[in-house]
């Protein structure tokens, strides 16, 4: 078969099932290839994929099975011998490829990675199967995943290197150019400082090292500017905006164009406005809501229009598509646009005539719309609140002082939350699920940039009211947009959710058992269900580590072409339209808004679909990486902290096993520690296979998820921005003993458990019987078999 970038998207699809079909290595429903390849042109429709699916039979590529079955030919085997994926490389020296479309990743040992690295995108091809699944040898680096990379410099006379922070990349890496680099005011450039390396020359084979250019000289390795330098260098985030991004943005200049204002619906006489946090950065949504005699409701939510500004072929759409969204670290922002729009002329501010698209419904007097529209238009914000002046003004909270403008808009604030009350129990009773994890509020230093300060962010019951009324106005407008686009036909980029991991379901219902909480894991695939479920979990001592397993159990919600609908919203189709300052996806949901409202066509085409499922590819990507590096940035920050607290003994409660140790939370610091296995005590503790407890060998002393230990921090590494403790003996406390009725809930639930294990046993028997016949077995053969077993 051709390489797929030498065919036309047509092709694409029959490339792909090939592919999948030999790396599944076992027959597969057309519905089961259709929702693997969801993401690829064609996938989605059952005539292409049937007419794709006709020619590969026709080819002798695939053979057709009974049941809509499909199966890899011997031919496709070995035309198809070769896959493609993305490489992984554990520190230890060994790797994975992840093939798309594929459940399991190959494995490559360390004499059979070549000259790949890790983050590579390779060919690899399959040279046995074993136990541990397949096992494969990297045939050709196809791109290269790192260009730059930070460490720490080493030297001695007439040879520099760089030591990696991330030990997953070959290194070191030897210097060979150095390029206008001095280092910062005061130091010398010598080995021992943090630096930036662009990699010039990659290994070929498995004993080379890569060869680089040394760009920058950050400073001192621990220095918490440095350290932060490093992670946004490592993730590949730029605080500064190009030149060409930066003058586009310019100019525009500070008011909007009058001409601009004349075309568009005036809503500068609705008194819009915004509510965020104090230290809000930019504006970019705004809302009002007013209610008639007979209890019907009209809102307007109004969105800052970036697409205006930010146009296809531009230097900023070049590099807000690339970005994919803000970064958000504790002491400053790094936003998707240069703050001449970000932060001035695309940022709602009050008083200031501003371009919004605006969603305007009517709803009844039970919250269920009965009218919705879009409009392009021109507001005005009347006033700018924040959080806790609303929840003051409502009665929710007794602080802070009171705000003389939220005070005079009291009764309509009433009005909005009334009807956020409205919307948000439709949303739980439809399945919605609410979590209420906590996070990490970390003070930094102004003029040091060390963290003063490492708590849980306070939920002042009061102001989470008043976000909560924010957040049902954008879920409404988000909703309405997604059903506006999906009526109309428009190609779009949506905000989808897939349900929860059925394996990961029954880790979480044995946690559950072993905490004396009821969980039954079948249910669980009925949002509702499991929203209910949620609900009673309030209140638990352990609700934070029983959330926590839940939603490690989920998928992580993603961009996409294709509407498979929201899981945890229990939504039948979502997008993201609120947040253009902030989000590349509601950019470009505005731009295909914009256009069909103007009465524009829309593009469509192979072409259009494929640039814009790569938008949503990319902006995934991107919003990963960012989450990353926020939570690597206030990971660093903990363990600066910390550095004040070793010999310090603190009470926490189990919040992950891994097979190297137990992390342990901490209230106050609000940090995480690892405990090694080893640190545990003089026993030998090894975790159990479900990852729920650890269980000494001799003693028999088990700890589990959820149980709570004293433990003394004995280390703390910058560079691997960890926290490390030891236990310390205690008399563990006895565990609550179930009262009859939790015995009873829990032995039903064991009982349904070992069902549906075999059950799926079964059917699992079954499937290699079918395999092993090539195809459906006679009734009869399957008495006579039935027969056998029972003799």
């Amino acid at each position: 078969m051709k390489d797929r970038h030498d065919m036309p998207h047509s092709q694409h699809l029959g490339h792909a099932v090939v592919e999948l079909l030999v790396a599944e290595d076992q027959p597969l429903h057309v519905a089961e290839i259709a929702h693997r390849l969801a993401d690829l042109p064609g996938a989605g429709d059952p005539t292409t994929l049937r007419n794709t699916l006709d020619d590969l039979v026709y080819d002798g590529l695939v053979a057709q099975l009974t049941g809509r079955r499909y199966h890899a030919t011997r031919a496709a085997r070995s035309e198809v011998s070769v896959l493609e994926g993305s490489l992984v490389v554990n520190p230890r020296g060994f790797g994975f490829v992840k093939v798309p479309g594929a459940v399991d990743d190959i494995y490559v040992p360390e004499d059979a990675l070549r000259g790949a690295m890790h983050g590579d995108r390779v060919s690899v091809r399959v040279v046995a199967t074993t136990r541990r699944g397949k096992e494969g040898e990297i045939v050709e680096v196809l791109e290269r995943g790192q260009t730059r990379v930070v460490g720490t410099l080493g030297g001695k006379p007439g040879r520099r290197w760089l030591e990696l922070d991330d030990t997953r990349i070959r290194g070191p890496i030897e210097i060979v150019e150095v390029e206008g680099a001095p280092p910062p005011e005061g130091l010398a450039p010598e080995a021992g400082l943090a630096a930036v390396v662009v990699l010039t020359r990659y290994p070929e084979g498995q004993r080379e090292a890569p060869q680089g250019r040394l760009v920058a000289v950050l400073g001192t390795p621990g220095d918490p500017q440095v350290e932060v330098a490093k992670i946004l260098v490592g993730n590949g985030i730029d605080e500064e905006h190009s030149a060409a991004a930066l003058e586009e943005a310019a100019a525009y200049g500070s008011d909007v164009d009058p001409e601009e204002v004349a075309r568009r619906e005036d809503l500068r006489d609705v008194p819009l406005i915004t509510i965020d946090p104090k230290d809000a950065r930019d504006h970019d949504d705004a809302v009002w809501v007013e209610r008639d005699d007979g209890g019907h409701y009209r809102v307007w939510v109004a969105i800052a229009d970036v697409s205006h500004y930010v146009r296809p072929g531009t230097a900023l759409d070049d590099e807000a598509r690339a970005r994919g969204c803000s970064v958000y670290l504790p002491d400053r922002a790094i936003p998707m646009l240069p703050h001449a729009l970000s932060g001035k002329l695309c940022s709602l501010v009050e008083g200031k005539d501003r371009l919004c698209l605006c969603v305007v419904l009517t709803l009844d007097a039970t919250g269920e719309v009965k009218k919705s529209q879009i409009v392009e238009g021109v507001m005005r914000s009347r006033a700018f609140l924040t959080y806790d002046s609303v929840a003051r003004a409502l009665g929710f909270s007794t602080e802070p002082a009171r705000d003389p403008r939220a005070e005079e808009l009291r009764h309509d604030l009433q009005v909005a939350w009334d009807l956020a009350g409205l919307l948000r129990k439709r949303r739980m009773r439809r399945g919605a699920l609410d979590f209420d994890l906590p996070e990490a509020q970390i003070v930094v230093d102004d003029e040091t940039g060390a963290p003063v300060a490492v708590t849980e962010r306070s939920h002042d019951p009061g102001v989470k009211k008043a976000y909560r009324l924010i957040e049902e106005m954008m879920l409404l407008a988000n909703e309405e947009v997604a059903r506006y686009v999906l009526e109309r036909s428009i190609p779009s980029i949506f905000r989808v959710h897939g349900a929860p991991d059925p394996e990961k379901l029954e880790r979480l219902a044995q946690a559950c058992t072993n905490m004396g909480v009821a969980f039954d894991a079948e249910e669980a695939s009925d949002p509702k269900k499991l929203s209910k479920w949620l609900q009673k979990l309030v209140g638990h001592e352990k609700q934070s580590i029983l959330e926590g397993l839940l939603l490690r159990s989920m998928q992580q919600a993603t961009y996409d072409t294709k509407n498979i609908g929201h899981f945890g919203l229990a939504s039948p189709a979502y997008l993201h339209f609120t947040s253009p300052i902030r989000r590349y996806p509601d950019l470009v949901v505005h731009r295909l808004c914009r256009t069909h409202l103007r009465g524009e066509p829309v593009k469509r085409g192979e072409a259009a679909e494929a640039a814009l499922h790569e938008a949503a590819v990319i902006a995934s990507q991107r919003e990963r990486i960012a989450m990353e590096a926020e939570r690597a940035v206030a990971d660093l920050y903990r363990a600066i902290y910390m550095k004040r607290h070793l010999r310090d003994r603190f009470e926490g409660r189990v919040s992950a096993i891994t097979p190297g140790g137990l992390y342990l939370r901490i209230d106050d610091p609000f940090v995480d520690v690892l405990v090694s296995l080893d640190g545990l005590g003089q026993d030998r503790y090894e975790p159990d296979d479900a990852g729920l407890e650890v269980v000494a060998a001799r003693s028999g002393d088990r700890i589990a998820l959820g149980d709570d230990m004293l433990v003394e921090i004995e280390d703390v590494s910058i560079v691997r921005r960890a926290v490390y403790g030891r236990r310390i003996a205690t008399e563990r406390p006895t565990k609550r003993r179930l009262n009859k009725k939790e015995q009873k809930q829990a032995r039903r639930e064991e009982t349904k458990r070992r069902k549906a294990e075999e059950k799926t046993r079964r059917k699992d028997d079954k499937r290699k019987a079918k395999q092993a016949g090539g195809g459906a077995e006679p009734a009869g053969k399957k008495r006579k078999t039935k027969k056998r077993r029972q003799s």
